[in-house]
């Protein structure tokens, strides 16, 4: 165990892609789960840093992670909807952890109700309206879908979702589009994925995620580890890495989709080869578990 001394690093994990498949939206290869379970047993500090909801969290990563011998004195960290909710994963805990929800990142309620209309009015057939978020909201695709045929969709829903943010007097932005309120503020964003679109806070991403980490890690009175590793499919993932790098943390990223750019940095990226997805998060992971062993 390594909890009381300084741990030789520590994982900032996104969960679509590297840790759950994007295929079947399950942990499909074992290995995952087995190597994860033995680096939070050994002390070393891992967060869930995700855009997905707690209960999607809980449901597909905690709960094999639980099955797999998770430790009883063992906490790792679920930071979700990209650093609008988070919760201690716990063993003890099990399936209804504390939750904590910052609701000065939320969306007005008649705006999710309204999304939720569209959804189901004009893109059921091709996507669903995600239910479990709290602070965000939230589109994906239906599993089986035609991938060309949702990046369609996705976009004609993507420019009504902004449509909608802007008559409420908001201002919003897309990667593409940016589109300020009269104050010539942009409070909320629209940022597709490859399976969904989250409409969400301007002041959430993935750096948000690794601050709260951070706090949560100095409020459970647990050591920093000497380095860091930050694991993504996207080019926001690179969030964590470049809030740790200011931060003066030594880290590196590992990008398990590169076919989108790897940008220049001023940290270390890595990457495996051909493998992408889960696949390279597995190839990671192992190698974690192995430099412990």
């Amino acid at each position: 165990m390594v909890n009381d001394s300084v741990p030789p690093f520590g994982l900032l994990l996104d969960v679509d892609g590297p840790i759950a498949s994007p295929v079947t939206r399950t942990v499909a290869i074992s290995s995952i789960v087995t190597d994860l379970t033995a680096l939070a047993n050994a002390g070393i500090p891992i967060a869930f840093n995700t855009g997905r909801s707690d209960a999607f969290l809980r449901d597909v990563v905690v709960a094999p992670l639980a099955s797999a011998g998770l430790g009883q004195d063992v906490t790792l960290y679920g930071i979700c909807e990209k650093g609008g909710v988070w919760f201690r994963i716990t063993a003890a805990g099990g399936s209804e952890p504390e939750i904590f929800v910052d609701e000065e990142l939320a969306l007005p309620a008649e705006y999710s109700a309204d999304i939720e209309r569209l959804v189901a009015e004009r893109f059921d057939e091709i996507m669903f309206f995600d239910h479990t978020k709290r602070s965000m909201v939230s589109a994906e695709q239906h599993i089986g879908t035609d991938d060309e045929a949702y990046r369609t969709a996705q976009y004609d829903f993507d420019m009504i979702a902004m449509e909608k943010l802007v008559k409420l007097g908001f201002g919003v932005s897309r990667e593409d589009d940016v589109r300020p309120a009269a104050d010539g503020s942009v409070r909320y964003r629209v940022d597709p994925t490859i399976i969904s679109t989250d409409i969400e806070s301007s002041a959430v991403g993935k750096d948000t995620g690794a601050d709260r980490f951070l706090q949560l890690l100095a409020e459970d009175g647990r050591p920093m580890p000497s380095r860091w590793y930050t694991v993504g499919d996207s080019r926001t993932d690179y969030a964590m890495a470049q809030w740790l790098h200011e931060r003066g943390e030594e880290v590196s990223h590992v990008d398990v989709r590169p076919a989108d750019g790897v940008p220049k940095t001023a940290y270390p990226v890595l990457t495996y080869g051909d493998s992408i997805h889960d696949d390279a998060g597995a190839q990671f992971l192992r190698e974690r578990a192995s430099e412990l062993s």
